[in-house]
């Protein structure tokens, strides 16, 4: 549970229209934010196809009135695997509180893949939206396992463009959560932590499973236990973070992680919410609005 003042932050891969039955599974969306009373979500595989036609929008739409403010930021599919260039695909950031600026990041592609398939060329994405005097950021990086190389300069042009971006003098530091598709071994996720150093360079970022559940796997892709994941033909492994940055010396604790659990990954109206188990945190946010 939340102690004194504290931000809760949910985020999900949600897989809207990549995976079947997202009409049911919106509903199941809907029923785990009524249950979470989030303040911020972050949402990945978001679909938008024209205006008023968003995933993340109809949560929005469909929640109570006044309930969300949202963002959405994506790019088309690679060509040969979607014609219509129209149609955007990427992350969302809904907000209990109005959101006050936002902006896209287009995170570096790889131009060469050595796989013929759409995915190694997917354009990955950092969604990042100010609200309520706080900065969320949402992504969703490289899904192929062997492209860690790809991932590890994702990562370092996300650090980059979230220091470019916050104000350091916020007393809040920043909330990142995604799907980055890489492991907590990986290089990826050790230089985030501040357990890798990387061209020289490092950073820190707190993550909020392995800080308080740090004996449980807390595998988020399941094809084990999630019936919608077992097309990946994966192993079960923890994918999905919700990460806040570098906490150290901040006044009144800001920014420390209280409590985290899965979200999403049990039925609550029907089919379970996606292919990926999300998550939820509460963080210490001492200058929290009333």
């Amino acid at each position: 549970m939340s102690q004194g003042k504290a931000l809760r932050v949910a985020q999900l891969n949600m897989g809207s229209l990549l995976e079947p039955h997202w009409d049911k599974r919106r509903v199941e969306i809907l029923a785990w934010l009524d249950r979470l009373n989030p303040d911020v979500v972050c949402l990945q595989e978001v679909w938008e196809t024209e205006p008023g036609t968003n995933t993340a929008g109809w949560l929005a739409d469909n929640a109570a009135p006044g309930r969300w403010h949202w963002c959405f930021g994506g790019y088309p599919l690679p060509e040969e695997a979607w014609a219509d260039r129209s149609l955007l695909f990427g992350s969302a950031i809904l907000s209990r509180w109005p959101i006050d600026n936002h902006r896209v990041f287009a995170l570096p592609l790889d131009e060469n893949p050595a796989d013929s398939h759409p995915s190694w060329r997917m354009q990955a994405e950092l969604l990042h939206a100010h609200t309520a005097g706080i900065d969320v950021f949402s992504t969703h990086l490289a899904p192929p396992p062997s492209q860690a190389y790809h991932r590890v300069r994702q990562v370092l042009a996300i650090d980059d463009a979230i220091k470019a971006t916050r104000d350091p003098a916020t007393p809040m530091p920043a909330i990142l959560c995604g799907d980055f598709n890489a492991k907590p071994q990986s290089d990826e996720m050790r230089y985030l932590g501040a357990n890798a150093v990387i061209e020289g360079r490092s950073t820190y970022y707190v993550d909020a499973w392995s800080t308080l559940r740090p004996t449980e796997p807390g595998y988020t892709l399941d094809p084990l236990t999630n019936p919608q994941a077992r097309f990946l033909n994966v192993p079960p492994q923890r994918i999905d973070y919700i990460l806040v940055g570098d906490p150290f010396l901040r006044p009144g604790g800001a920014g420390r992680i209280l409590y985290t659990d899965f979200a999403f990954h049990d039925s609550l109206t029907g089919p379970i919410a996606s292919d990926h188990y999300g998550l939820m945190a509460d963080i210490a946010w001492p200058q929290r609005p009333e």
